[in-house]
């Protein structure tokens, strides 16, 4: 049995209680969080011991392994100090707000060989991994262009600010919404080179955005536009949504369907034809042992047990891949920091190229 202790106590801290403890490998054997109450109840109820410090938990409780629920700053400090005790990590999204921590931990978790994994749930929903069967089988041919997209009902009026919406804290809109259809575009087509235009705005927020607006650009000529709204109170919940054009045909996927149009379907493409195609997720999705919130977060979790079990240390959502995540957020960020280029006066006759912004080499 791998003894797994969670840290925060929030509704994701909750959710990987519930989920982790009923997996037939896994044991939760400590929790930690802050406020007592919460504390007192889940160790009346539960039995299990609760921690208010984190670093005592660690010192104290016999752990294999930790998941890391809490706001977004704290993850860099916490995932190190887990890690130096030698144990499994999995954290929840977004990994790092520093993209240079994101990449220094990563490489602590590969050098010391632990299984290191993030919370990007969509990566194990059935109809996003239909998108990557047939890129990866080339069904669309040669890439073009994506539109990356999330909206949702989280900000819909001015109020005080929680840890979510102060962008020292959770990162607002662009690291809490954003990440997720930005990270299926790095699985997809690896890291962006580039971004540009990109637009941080706010709607109701004092602190942070509430709305990002990007271009990234990748190799072999592959744009993606993202668009990421969470003020947007015509969605009940959360939705992402991807779209890809190819040379021969679309794919558009979000979390109920994948729809593909192809001009011409591989002859090698198992249960596709010709023209319009239709893959619902309840279609591409092997079922899970336990079902809360949906079967994407119980399928994360069972591939981190089953890595932790079989030693394998290349999980689907790494802290590498994360990285990658982190890199192309504070890209457009800063990005968006510097603005549009001013005309200075004269007359708008020519449109000037984009300006674009790469992390690591300035402008690029």
């Amino acid at each position: 049995m791998i003894r797994v202790a969670v840290a925060g106590l929030g509704k994701m801290g909750i959710s990987h209680l519930s989920i982790f403890n009923a997996h037939p490998l896994l044991k939760v054997t400590a929790v930690c969080d802050p406020t007592g109450y919460i504390l007192d109840v889940l160790n009346k109820y539960t039995g299990i011991p609760v921690y208010p410090d984190f670093d005592v938990m660690l010192k104290d409780a016999e752990l294999d392994a930790v998941v890391i629920a809490t706001p977004s700053r704290f993850h860099g400090p916490m995932v190190e100090a887990a890690l130096n005790r030698g144990l499994h990590v999995f954290c929840e999204k977004p990994f790092c707000l520093d993209p240079a921590e994101a990449k220094r931990l990563a490489d602590l978790a590969e050098t010391k060989g632990l299984v290191n994994q993030v919370g990007y749930h969509y990566r194990f929903v059935g109809a996003f991994q239909e998108v990557k069967r047939l890129l990866d089988a080339g069904a669309i041919g040669p890439v073009s262009h994506v539109l990356a997209e999330a909206y949702g009902p989280v900000v819909l009026k001015p109020k005080g600010s929680t840890w979510r919406t102060q962008r020292s804290e959770g990162g607002g809109c662009l690291y809490d919404y954003a990440a997720h259809p930005i990270n299926l575009l790095n699985w997809y087509f690896g890291a962006a080179n580039t971004v540009s235009g990109s637009v941080l705005g706010k709607i109701f927020s004092r602190d942070t955005d509430d709305e990002v607006i990007s271009t990234l650009h990748f190799g072999e000529g592959i744009t993606a536009q993202v668009s990421v709204n969470w003020s947007d109170e015509s969605y009940r919940k959360m939705s992402t949504k991807i779209t890809i054009w190819g040379a021969n045909g679309r794919i558009t996927a979000d979390r109920q369907e994948c729809q593909a149009y192809l001009r011409k379907a591989p002859a090698n493409l198992e249960g596709y034809k010709d023209g319009w195609n239709v893959h619902y997720t309840t279609d591409v999705t092997d079922e899970v042992w336990f079902y809360l919130r949906g079967e994407e977060y119980s399928a994360q979790v069972d591939h981190f047990a089953q890595c932790m079990a079989a030693k394998r240390t290349a999980t689907e959502s790494s802290f590498a891949s994360a990285a990658q995540t982190d890199d192309i957020l504070t890209m457009i960020r800063l990005d968006a920091e510097r603005g549009p280029a001013a005309l200075e006066g004269r007359p708008p006759a020519k449109a000037a190229a984009p300006k674009r912004f790469s992390l690591f080499g300035g402008k690029a």
